[in-house]
């Protein structure tokens, strides 16, 4: 049977018990999304414990799930989109391929409810649009939530300004609990004069200057 099978076929001279090779191979999971077969681990779809693929693979009871002939869970989902969900999921950097457009990965990584994803997705978004304006600014991308937004926009000083603000919400809502998050944009006219053109320390400031270096 199964349990003999693994047991002989451990290698090495010594039999592989057999807890162990049902453990590693409950641990393999297998997805079609959109009719594409990917093959990964549990332990890699648990990364995000309260995201979609964690719940799938959990059994949750309020996550009603079907499986194809082959015993993949079925998710209809544009598979496209998927390879850098899953490898955001194993190693937690985002790796883009040519031709696959971020938009597309933001809206899987809000389905699939990955708010650190969807986050940094949102922030490199934001800034290829403020930063292809043409204006010569130098912009930043800060996150908050709702309660401490006016407190955040009230503390901007040294020629810092809000260029946008970015609900980063998402429509697929998993839970009553969900509090309002934004992405907030802010931008300083960047400085181009050329060094002529700046003004000379004055006495006071080359002395404080001077102090400094000592300590």
């Amino acid at each position: 049977d199964l349990a003999n099978k693994m047991e002989a076929e451990g290698g090495g001279g010594e039999s592989l018990p057999v807890s162990a090779a049902l453990g590693a191979k409950d641990e393999w999971v297998k997805l079609n999304i959109g009719g594409k077969i990917f093959l990964t681990t549990k332990t890699t779809l648990c990364k995000e414990k309260k995201g979609f693929l964690a719940r799938l693979c959990q059994n949750d009871p309020d996550l009603p799930s079907l499986k194809d002939e082959g015993g993949a869970y079925l998710v209809d989902r544009d598979p496209r989109y998927f390879p850098p969900i899953l490898n955001y999921l194993r190693h937690g950097k985002l790796i883009v391929d040519g031709g696959v457009a971020e938009e597309g990965i933001l809206e899987e990584a809000e389905f699939y409810n990955l708010p650190v994803l969807i986050q940094l997705l949102k922030e490199r978004l934001v800034l290829r649009v403020v930063e292809g304006s043409g204006h010569k600014s130098v912009y930043r991308v800060l996150h908050c939530q709702e309660g401490e937004l006016t407190q955040m926009l009230s503390t901007l000083s040294d020629g810092w300004k809000m260029a946008q603000l970015v609900n980063i919400g998402s429509q697929y809502s998993y839970s009553s609990e969900d509090q309002s998050e934004f992405l907030v944009v802010v931008s300083r006219d960047f400085d181009e004069r050329p060094l002529s053109s700046v003004s000379k320390p004055t006495d006071k400031e080359m002395a404080l200057k001077q102090h400094g270096s000592r300590m």
